[in-house]
C-alpha cells in the first residue's frame, strides 16, 4: 500500500474515534449532528474540494432517504395501525391460546416472529408485554415455574430483536442491502434461513436454562396496568388459557387472517420479485410486474393500504383516530431517519474521497472474511455509540467497496452478518437495554443476564450462520 493509502486509513480511523467520543462525551451528540460533523471532517482531511463536500453530504443523505426514508415511514405507520387496530394482540393471543406451560415460549416466539416482521424492537416488545404479563402471573399463580417473567420474555427479546437486526424490511438490514446493492429478496429469504435457528437458540432454550437462576417480578402496578387485575389466563387440561380479562376493546375485534394477511403482505410480495427475477425470462410481462410491485416502497405501500382498509376502516376507530395515530407513527421514527440521512452523508464521503478504495486495498492485503469484518465493524461501532443504526450504517460505509455488489448470495450474507453485529453487546447505552430492565423490575445485573446476554447470543448465532450458509454459496 501507498503512503496516501495509510493516510487515508489513519483519517478513517480518526473519524470513528472521533465519532464515538462526540456520542457517549459529555457532548452526547445526537448521532445525526455526529455523523453530519465527522463527514465534514473527513472530507476535509482527505482532501475533497471544498465546493463538493456540500454537494458530497446533500448526495449520499438524500440517496439513502430516498431509497430507504419512504419505506420506513411506510413500515413505521403499517406498524402502528396493526397495534391500534388491535391485529398484533389478535395475532399474539391467537397463537398462544390453549398452549401449555412447557411450550408457551415456543407459542411466545410465534407471536414475536409474526409482530416483529413489521414493527422495531421497542415496539414490538410494548405490543407483547400485555400478552407476557398476563400469561407469567396465571404461570405464577397455577405453576411451579421459575421466574416466569423471564421465561416468557426471553424469546420474545431474541424474536424481536433478530428480525429487527437481521431482516429487512427494517432500517438496518434495508440500509445494508441499499448500501452494499444486494438483492432485497433474497436477503430477506437468506435473513429469515439464519434467523430461525438463532432465534430458537437464543429465545426459548436460552430462556428455560436463565429463567430459574433470576429471580425477576416486575412492579405489581405495572402488571395490573398491562395486564389488568383479574386473572389473565383460566387453567385447563391443555394447560393456560389466555381468556378476556381484560376485555379486549372493540378495535380488538379483527379477524385473524386479515391480521396475518397485513403483516404478512409487505414481505411476500418482496419475495416474489425474487422468485420472478431467478424462475422468469426478462422479456416475461409477469417478471416486469413482479418487480414493480416487489420493489420495497410499492410493496410497503400495498401492504399499508391493503391494512389500512382492511383492518383500520374495518375497526371502531374512526378515521380521524387513525389519522391521529398515523402522525405519531412519522414522529417516533423521525430521528431513526436522520440517523440514516447522516450514514448516507458519511458513506458518500468515504466513497468520495477515496477512502474506501483504500479500505479495499488493506483488506484485500490482510486476507480477512468481509462477513467477519462486517459483523465485527457493526459490533464494534453498535457497542461503542450505543446506536444499532450507527452501527450499521457506518460499517455499510466503510465494506462497501469490498461487497460484490451484484446481488450475489455473498452479498446478502455480509447484510445478515452487519446485522447480527449490529445486536450485540446490547448494554446501558441503548435504550432497548432500559425499556426491559424497567419493564420487567431488573437489577442492572438480571438485565445484562438476559436481554444484553440474549443479544449477543442472537448476534453470535446469526454469524455463524451466514458463516455456514458462506460454505454454499
Amino acid at each position: 500500500m501507498t503512503g496516501h493509502t495509510w493516510t487515508l486509513l489513519i483519517i478513517l480511523a480518526v473519524a470513528i474515534g472521533a465519532l464515538i467520543t462526540l456520542i457517549n462525551s459529555r457532548l452526547r451528540f445526537h448521532p445525526f449532528i455526529a455523523l453530519m460533523t465527522v463527514s465534514v471532517g473527513v472530507a476535509l482531511a482527505a482532501g475533497l474540494p471544498v465546493e463538493k463536500i456540500a454537494e458530497s453530504l446533500e448526495t449520499g443523505a438524500g440517496g439513502i432517504l430516498g431509497d430507504v426514508g419512504v419505506t420506513l415511514a411506510f413500515g413505521a405507520m403499517l406498524g402502528r395501525l396493526l397495534s391500534a387496530s388491535g391485529a398484533t394482540d389478535r395475532i399474539a393471543r391467537m397463537i398462544v391460546d390453549r398452549a401449555s406451560p412447557r411450550s408457551l415460549p415456543w407459542y411466545v416466539t410465534g407471536a414475536a416472529f409474526v409482530i416483529g416482521i413489521p414493527m422495531f424492537f421497542e415496539i414490538g416488545l410494548i405490543v407483547l408485554l400485555p400478552l407476557i404479563f398476563s400469561v407469567a402471573r396465571r404461570l405464577e399463580r397455577t405453576h411451579a415455574i421459575s421466574s416466569p417473567y423471564v421465561y416468557l420474555a426471553a424469546p420474545a427479546i431474541g424474536a424481536l430483536s433478530t428480525l429487527h437486526g437481521m431482516v429487512a424490511p427494517h432500517p438496518g438490514p434495508l440500509v445494508a442491502v441499499e448500501g452494499l446493492h444486494a438483492n432485497l429478496g433474497m436477503s430477506i429469504a437468506v435473513g429469515l434461513l439464519c434467523a430461525i435457528p438463532t432465534i430458537i437458540i437464543a429465545g426459548p432454550v436460552y430462556g428455560r436454562w436463565i429463567a430459574p437462576r433470576l429471580d425477576v417480578r416486575p412492579d405489581p402496578e405495572l402488571v395490573a396496568k398491562f395486564a389488568g387485575n383479574g386473572d389473565a389466563a383460566q387453567g385447563s387440561a391443555a394447560g393456560p388459557q389466555v381468556s378476556s380479562e381484560p376485555e379486549e376493546p372493540r378495535a380488538n375485534k379483527v379477524r385473524t387472517g386479515w391480521a396475518l394477511a397485513a403483516v404478512l403482505v409487505p414481505v411476500a410480495l418482496m419475495l416474489l420479485r425474487t422468485i420472478a427475477e431467478l424462475a422468469l425470462d426478462e422479456s416475461s410481462p409477469l417478471r416486469h410486474v413482479m418487480a414493480f410491485i416487489g420493489e420495497p416502497v410499492i410493496a410497503m405501500l400495498a401492504g399499508f393500504l391493503f391494512a389500512l382498509f382492511a383492518l383500520g376502516y374495518r375497526s371502531s376507530l374512526s378515521p380521524d383516530a387513525i389519522r391521529s395515530e398515523l402522525t405519531d407513527s412519522l414522529k417516533a421514527v423521525a430521528g431513526i431517519l436522520l440517523i440514516i440521512a447522516g450514514g448516507g452523508a458519511f458513506n458518500q464521503v468515504l466513497e468520495d474521497s477515496g477512502i474506501g478504495q483504500a479500505v479495499e486495498s488493506a483488506a484485500s492485503g490482510l486476507h480477512i472474511n468481509v462477513i467477519v469484518l462486517g459483523w465485527l465493524l457493526a459490533l464494534i461501532l453498535s457497542f461503542s455509540t450505543g446506536s444499532a443504526t450507527v452501527g450499521i450504517v457506518a460499517a455499510t460505509g466503510i465494506l462497501a467497496p469490498l461487497a460484490q455488489g451484484d446481488g450475489s448470495l455473498h452479498t446478502s450474507l455480509l447484510v445478515v452478518a452487519i446485522g447480527a453485529g449490529s445486536i450485540g453487546l446490547n448494554y446501558v447505552n441503548h435504550a432497548g437495554f432500559w425499556l426491559v430492565k424497567e419493564s420487567f423490575g431488573m437489577t442492572l445485573g438480571q438485565a445484562t443476564k438476559s436481554h444484553t446476554a440474549i443479544q449477543t447470543i442472537v448476534s453470535v448465532c446469526g454469524l455463524l450462520m451466514a458463516l455456514l450458509v458462506s460454505v454454499f454459496a
